[in-house]
């Protein structure tokens, strides 16, 4: 795959030659360009990663050209080169957001590393500029409980292979982290991180935001656009709720995983593709390939190492450190210092199901910090924030909105809570006065994140 797309533009053939076939011995996709018309036609028509402009040529000047693209709000990285360089020219690449200025004859070492670190800071500006975007949706992998310490061996061990990952997991759970953890902690962390909800996109545009297009592939198509696949060459592709793609669109996608290659919307081109891909869904997969709405073939593709997210319900134990952590957040974004959960508000959050999971335990405490008038959030401030839905709590087991899986955990959590303290914390009692056998007594207990006498578990 190649490291990226680069533009050069000079009016100096030997020196076209010269770049072309350095910079593709290196791995790089090289077009030229001698003269300021044909630079401006093909930035119209192909997107690049980084460009070369030199200052002087006959039909205009590679600055001002600079001034035009950045008024037309491209963010293009360009390096200036210039065998005449003047300091006024140089100050005013500088100004309108030139990466750097070389001096011909250029220093082909020189210039590689420039190329280098020009495309590691805009793929790291990029990543931080999501994080920055998803910053609050949802919470960061922090908690101490058996699910997460299992999950963060699963995921160091799934970083350090190639295959494609599949994550599973309820809404709020943190699917897109385990992705970004993956891929920072693999191979790939110093590629593009790449991440597209299939879901959100149209389904007349899927294709097109998947594998690209080429100017005039369809009405509005101006000009050629990479896809999701070439962005991130060398990196690592999240494919958020997979299980919503249309049918269609799944063909083509197990095509490309199987082959490693893609084509355009309307080109020719096949293009080899060198993507690990992370695939995420809250959907039931299985049921939905039973149901003819999701390629059972591409679910074995995608399925190759399954990572399954527990609810933040099977992990309650974690409740209260996310719960300061999104606090510390909170009273900073809101300016409120000094506030604190009371042991009955802590309390009362530990107890609730949290069928939003994460996300909707951030979104809690953030309604807390803005509304709560005192420093200190008590059971009453709690009750209050969480409103109808604790009542519906506490009036019945049906609450509208809440999935029957959700609702069907609640009451086995229950009845096992008040078994297990009727029979003094005893698992072996607690099995005998449910009917159970013990070593299924551990598997629910397990399941839903309970803990029961850890001394016969360990025996077990």
């Amino acid at each position: 795959m190649p490291r990226g797309h680069v533009l050069v533009l000079d009016d100096e053939r030997a020196i076209l030659t010269t770049l072309q076939k350095a910079l593709s011995l290196e791995g790089y996709t090289v077009d030229v360009a001698g003269g300021i018309g044909v630079a401006e036609e093909k930035l119209a028509k192909r997107s690049y990663d980084i460009a070369l402009f030199d200052v002087s040529l006959p039909d205009g000047d590679g600055v001002e050209l600079l001034q035009r693209i950045r008024v037309l709000g491209s963010e293009l990285p360009v390096v200036m080169m210039s065998g005449h360089a003047t300091v006024d020219a140089a100050v005013r690449a500088t100004r309108l957001g030139a990466i750097d200025f070389l001096e011909k004859p250029l220093s082909t070492d020189r210039l590689l590393l420039v190329l280098e670190n020009t495309l590691r800071l805009v793929r790291a500006e990029a990543e931080a500029k999501a994080l920055r975007t998803q910053t609050g949706q949802v919470g960061e992998l922090i908690g101490e409980s058996r699910a997460m310490l299992d999950l963060r061996e699963q995921i160091a061990r799934a970083a350090k292979a190639t295959a494609t990952v599949f994550v599973t997991g309820e809404r709020g759970t943190g699917k897109e982290l385990v992705a970004r953890a993956i891929h920072g902690a693999s191979k790939r962390a110093r590629g593009p991180l790449e991440k597209m909800n299939c879901a959100a996109v149209p389904s007349e545009l899927i294709e097109s935001e998947m594998f690209g297009h080429e100017a005039g592939a369809f009405t509005g198509a101006t000009k050629q656009r990479r896809g999701k696949f070439e962005r991130a060459s060398g990196g690592t592709l999240f494919l958020d709720e997979v299980g919503d793609m249309p049918l269609a669109m799944q063909a083509k996608l197990l095509r490309v995983l199987q082959e490693r290659e893609i084509e355009r919307v309307g080109g020719h081109e096949t293009i080899k593709v060198d993507v690990r891909v992370v695939a995420a869904t809250n959907r039931d997969i299985e049921a939905a390939c039973r149901e003819g709405q999701f390629r059972p073939d591409l679910y074995d593709r995608l399925n190759v190492l399954p990572l399954s997210l527990p609810p933040l319900r099977a992990r309650r134990e974690d409740v209260p450190l996310l719960a300061r952590h999104f606090l510390a957040l909170a009273t900073q974004a809101n300016d409120r210092p000094g506030m604190a959960f009371t042991d009955g508000g802590m309390s009362m959050l530990v107890a609730y199901s949290f069928p939003g999971n994460v996300r909707e335990l951030r979104n809690i405490i953030e309604r807390l910090v803005i509304l709560t008038p005192d420093e200190m959030i008590d059971e009453g401030d709690v009750k209050v924030c969480l409103g109808g839905q604790q009542a519906a709590m506490k009036g019945g087991l049906f609450r509208p909105g809440v999935p029957f899986r959700v609702l069907a955990e609640e009451a086995e959590r229950a009845i096992l809570e008040e078994a297990l303290g009727h029979h003094g914390g005893q698992m072996a009692a607690t099995a005998r006065g449910l009917g159970l056998e013990r070593s299924h007594l551990y598997k629910k207990f397990k399941a839903l994140g309970l803990r029961g006498d850890k001394g016969e578990a360990e025996d077990e």
